[in-house]
């Protein structure tokens, strides 16, 4: 062995040695720091204890009394009222921001005004409904699609307000009833002249071409009664009857169930047709445990062990920076 070769290994043999002294000195640290944080929390475990107790019953009675709850109701707009509806909705929101009790009690019809905290809309994206019989819909949606991501279309405020149904989304400090809250804003929003009269025009029409049908449906059975009747009087006389297969008969009876299969949707159209803005479905009294609502008493103890330590930090440090500028 050379002597470089020597000075090397020695070399290496130091790098080790003060390698392992860094690492028994890290782990040192680390057991020091963990005795010190016991020995931080032994000291003070009255104090503590204290804190963790008082945060607790704290947090366990605001989230008994501060709590709040969402209510959904589930619309569709009819006669064209959308952009109605989602104005109507707007200013109602503004009202509650300014907190004008006398608008949303003598005006909307609230009964409990002041525990109203929000209110919103927005549309429920179904993309099948939107273009369920609705070929020129259909079409529209294809080529928006072709010029850009079609989740972002179908999302968009200009398409999602022609979805047939949205949700009204309101927020109250206690617990509320149909009638309290939810009949008075439907009221509230179906007190429109304007559409009350499109209303009545588009209900008279439905009902006009229900009667059509009914007298074409009645026509049709005169027709193909008038046939059997034919058929069984030739067939009791033993006479051969011979009729044209290209005849409309099969259009005919076509026709006829497609007037009935028509008849029956202006019946269910009608049932949505009685209100300018239906409500479908509603769901009351949801409580709401987004954010810290109904963990506080989880939080609230964990925040004051937090500000404590945090104290004690700071006025450790004071004290340090204090005896070191009384040295200089």
């Amino acid at each position: 062995m050379n002597k470089n070769e020597s000075n090397n290994q020695e070399d290496q043999e130091i790098d080790l040695t003060q390698i392992s002294k860094k690492i028994k000195s890290f782990f040192e640290g680390i057991n020091t720091l963990i005795f010190k944080c016991i020995q931080f929390f032994v000291k003070r475990v009255i104090v503590i204890s204290i804190l963790i107790l008082v945060g607790v019953g704290l947090g366990m009675f605001l989230d008994e009394t501060q709590k709040t709850y969402d209510h959904q109701i589930i619309v569709t707009p009819n006669f064209g009222s959308t952009d109605y509806l989602y104005s109507k909705i707007n200013l109602l929101e503004s009202k509650i921001k300014e907190r004008d009790t006398v608008f949303l009690k003598e005006i909307v019809g609230i009964k409990k005004p002041i525990e109203i905290l929000k209110i919103e809309i927005k549309p429920i994206t179904d993309v099948y409904k939107f273009i369920e019989n609705k070929t020129e819909n259909f079409e529209l949606i294809k080529l928006m699609a072709e010029g850009g991501d079609i989740k972002k279309i179908l999302e968009d405020n200009l398409t999602s307000k022609n979805y047939p149904l949205h949700t009204i989304t309101f927020k109250t400090k206690k617990t509320t009833n149909d009638i309290e809250t939810v009949q008075p804003i439907l009221n509230y929003l179906n007190e429109t002249d304007y559409y009350k009269k499109i209303q009545k025009e588009t209900v008279n029409n439905v009902q006009i071409k229900m009667i059509q049908n009914d007298t074409i449906i009645s026509q049709i059975n005169s027709v193909l009664n008038g046939f059997s009747n034919m058929v069984n009087g030739a067939q009791k006389s033993d006479k051969l009857v011979y009729y044209n297969e290209n005849t409309q008969l099969n259009d005919v009876i076509k026709t006829k169930e497609a007037l009935i299969n028509e008849q029956g949707n202006h019946r269910v159209e009608l049932v949505g047709l009685n209100k300018i803005i239906k409500d479908n479905s509603s769901t009351l009294n949801i409580e709401n445990t987004n954010s810290v609502n109904g963990k506080l008493k989880l939080v609230l103890p964990v925040l004051f062990l937090f500000l404590f330590i945090l104290i004690h930090l700071f006025m450790a440090y004071y004290k340090s920076q204090m005896r070191k500028s009384k040295l200089i």
